[in-house]
């Protein structure tokens, strides 16, 4: 069945392949400009649409910089209500700039600025008015907004969906042919088995194919203790055994959240899924709250994405959540072997080469 959707969409995936090298030439030749400022701007993006695990990983840059640079993250605000450039504070909503752009400014709160702006040319000088003090800027999800020109690009590529065994969308996943890879700096391979094999690592790199220049690396997830909505409490990992999990998330690939869950609880009440960045509904929350009432447990939680919690940490869905035991489950990324003392070194090495003076 996948082949045959796969053969009714190629027609469409073709003409939007035809427009995006049109563009892309565009660019080469100098017909449409790229912007560069004086500044390390690193740009965190992927040729596929979603899943790739990128905020992750720009808090792993957050967290890696902050020490020693003053840190500013630029983000679209993708499913916000605002529209332009918004210069976010501690109090901003998921509304106003986006849940994962919340999440990032809710963890590092004023060790870091943030921004939203869907045309990063603007955002930047913006954002540098706003936040004078700025040493250097990651750039998220901005991997084909070619018109600003980062100085160091990091492509994001699924363990499990690799951009060589992909196809452009609608036939596939790709926002853009898998010759865009060609463009980035520094490639890594997410979401992978923490004991992923030398051989293995070796034999993903003949596939990817990396030209000179490029750095290929190996990130896995790890996931924290569960932590309540609202009053911040936890749940550590030894206690989740004894527990019957309802699972509920908005995200664009739920396969690694859902099965740690499974494999940490003792039973799975049930696993909602919705679309990634869902807006839920007062109607779709109560449903869910209906479905854990009427479960017979005397030890029950709720739990979802710490993305999804950005977006119900509202007044309107606090009245409604606030008594009941409702936790989300944070993830952060770290590299395989020693892979993260050379991607740390790539990383600080461009950012110490191109600091500007003042």
């Amino acid at each position: 069945m996948i082949y045959l959707l796969r053969i009714i969409a190629a027609p469409f995936a073709l003409l939007y392949g035809l427009i995006l090298l049109f563009r892309n030439w565009c660019y080469t030749k100098g017909l449409l400009t790229e912007t560069s400022f004086e500044l390390p701007i690193i740009n965190v993006g992927n040729l596929a649409f979603g899943g790739t695990g990128k905020t992750p990983h720009i808090e792993y840059l957050i967290k890696l910089l902050k020490p020693t640079h003053k840190v500013a993250v630029l983000s679209r605000g993708y499913k916000r209500k605002t529209i332009g450039y918004f210069f976010a504070n501690n109090e901003s909503t998921a509304a106003e700039i986006g849940d994962e752009p919340r999440q990032i400014k809710q963890k590092f709160k004023d060790e870091i600025h943030l921004a939203v702006s869907e045309n990063r040319v603007i955002g930047v000088p913006n954002l540098l008015f706003d936040a004078e003090d700025t040493e250097v800027i990651l750039l998220d999800d901005a991997f084909q907004h070619r018109a600003i020109k980062a100085g160091l690009n990091i492509l994001l590529t699924d363990y499990n969906n690799l951009f060589t065994n992909d196809f452009l969308t609608p036939a596939g996943t790709l926002r853009e042919y898998r010759a865009g890879y060609k463009r980035a700096d520094i490639i890594v391979v997410t979401k992978c088995k923490e004991n992923l094999s030398f051989e293995e690592k070796e034999k993903i790199k003949a596939e990817i194919k990396p030209l000179p220049h490029q750095q290929v690396f190996f990130s896995y997830q790890q996931y924290d203790n569960l932590v309540h909505y609202y009053n911040e409490s936890i749940i550590e990992y030894d206690l989740l055994k004894h527990a019957d999990i309802l699972i509920f998330s908005g995200i664009a690939n739920a396969n690694s959240f859902e099965k740690y869950l499974e494999n940490s609880c003792n039973a799975i009440i049930n696993a909602w899924q919705f679309g990634d960045h869902h807006d839920f509904s007062y109607e779709e929350i109560e449903k869910i709250l209906n479905e854990f009432n009427n479960y017979n447990s005397k030890n029950k939680i709720i739990v979802s994405t710490e993305k999804d919690a950005m977006r119900l940490q509202t007044d309107e869905f606090k009245d409604l959540l606030k008594n009941y035991p409702i936790y989300y489950l944070p993830l952060q990324v770290t590299f395989i072997d020693n892979d993260k003392a050379l991607f740390n070194q790539s990383i600080l090495n461009y950012v110490e080469q191109n600091t500007r003076s003042y």
